[in-house]
């Protein structure tokens, strides 16, 4: 709880005194008098004058602003008019108000930059067996395939040598189909086989309905959990695993006379024997170091959400083989501003979908997400904790840009209006849009908190 409260609270700092300072280096280059900097909403528990810029922590860590001179929100004194942000010009103040969801985002190229320099362990693009009906087992692969190389086109398209990408991991294969689901693309991949030979393989992932990235878009793609040999782990007393006489390290070569490939296959055959009647006795082909034993195992069917699956209750998996991917500094760098501009399309592609109702507002996630998040990745190392701080700047200066009242991309949506019109928009106009702005906000943060809560509670 330490960990996570610690790590939650200065991923907020540095988020929001890299996008409030965006607003006041720009302000300040531009002549604007800057009154305050506060990290924080509510009563200040620190504060500094510092030249003409008063600095302060709020009590309340959940934003952050920078309260410039301006004369409608005051009198001016006529020798610093020409400093009030309101006397500046549109191109200007435009400037000021763009440059806090910039800075997030040029923040998240140095974060990802950084986490590809250091590097992370990840595991090897080696493939389980494929979820039944998805498209990955229609399309012939198999346990143990590696994937060596993926080419992402559009339906139709015409494809080149030069569109093959290399895969670096399987984390890195997840993201690329993932992407390509979303955009309703296809792909194409290089797998080189257990017994070697290489081959070509095609998934039409654009007749998929991928409203969410989520686990079950995986599992319609067939790519999930990294290939790991069919083994038992720990054994749970008084479980279907004990009472048919499992032992840890037993390998399972064969189920009802079928050959169990890896874990995966292991694990859907287990699930499978669920029956409206109870569960499948099964009969299994061990081995246990150098003896081949035969044994019966009757799982447990248990009833999840409407959903009858079987259980043993006992670890299923050897361990994943991993890799350590790094990348120089060049490379690091060109992944970073890649990887930044595709975060910052998928997340405006994700807002549209669930603003039309094709993607669930369930992907709407809150502080308590964030907080858990931020806990689990510094767990991991600086590698992954720098990761996550890009994914969540990048999210926030997005989120920041989006044409709502009370957002900088609303402010800039004025801008637009006074360069089109040659007039700022109505004091009256102003307000209501303000308000309606407001009420959008604090919806979508009761919506992102019950989510929260949801998550946490198993709901979602």
């Amino acid at each position: 709880m330490l960990t996570t409260t610690l790590a939650f609270l200065f991923t907020l700092a540095v988020l929001i005194v890299v996008h409030e300072w965006g607003h006041y280096r720009v302000a300040v280059a531009c002549g604007i008098k800057v009154l305050r900097f506060s990290v924080g909403f509510g009563r200040p528990i620190w504060r500094r004058q510092v030249g003409e810029t008063e600095w302060v922590v709020g009590s309340l860590p959940l934003g952050g602003y920078v309260r410039m001179l301006d004369e409608r929100e005051g009198a001016v004194n006529p020798s610093e008019r020409h400093r009030a942000f309101n006397q500046r010009p549109l191109w200007q103040r435009s400037a000021v108000v763009a440059a806090g969801p910039l800075a997030n985002l040029l923040l998240a190229v140095l974060l990802y930059a950084a986490s590809f320099w250091i590097g992370t362990q990840e595991p090897q693009a080696l493939l389980a067996t494929p979820s039944s009906g998805s498209l990955a087992e229609r399309a012939g692969m198999r346990a143990g395939d590696r994937a060596q190389a993926v080419r992402v086109y559009s339906p139709g398209a015409a494809v080149t040598a030069a569109d093959w990408v290399p895969v670096h991991s399987l984390t890195d294969l997840r993201w690329h189909l993932t992407r390509a689901a979303l955009d309703g693309d296809d792909v194409e991949l290089e797998l080189a086989g257990l017994t070697g030979g290489h081959r070509l393989v095609k998934l039409p992932l654009s007749s998929l309905e991928a409203g969410d990235a989520d686990a079950r878009l995986m599992r319609r793609i067939g790519v999930g959990s990294p290939f790991s040999e069919p083994l038992l782990g720990e054994i749970v007393s008084g479980g279907a695993a004990q009472r048919a006489g499992l032992q840890r390290g037993d390998r399972v070569l064969r189920i009802d006379g079928q050959p169990v490939a890896d874990a995966a296959a292991l694990r859907m055959a287990i699930r499978a024997s669920a029956r409206p009647q109870g569960a499948q006795v099964q009969q299994w082909q061990l081995q246990r170091g150098a003896n081949l034993l035969e044994v019966q195992v009757r799982p447990e069917v248990v009833d999840e959400g409407g959903e009858r699956f079987g259980r043993i209750l006992a670890g299923v998996g050897g361990p994943v083989q991993m890799q350590q991917v790094q990348l120089g500094g060049f490379e690091g760098l060109e992944r970073a501003l890649w990887r930044t501009w595709e975060m910052s399309t998928l997340t405006l592609k994700m807002f549209g979908r669930m603003l039309i109702g094709e993607a669930s507002l369930r992907n709407i996630s809150g502080p308590l997400t964030i907080a858990d998040f931020a806990g689990q990745s510094v767990e991991l190392g600086l590698a992954y904790y720098l990761g996550f701080l890009a994914v969540v700047s990048v999210s926030l200066g997005v989120l920041n840009l989006l044409p709502l009242p009370m957002l900088d991309g609303g402010h800039l949506l004025y801008h637009l209006f006074e360069a089109v019109t040659r007039r700022p928009i109505p004091e009256i106009w102003l307000d209501r849009l303000q308000r309606g702005g407001l009420a959008v906000i604090l919806m979508m943060m009761s919506l992102a908190l019950y989510n929260d809560v949801a998550r946490l509670l198993g709901l979602h």
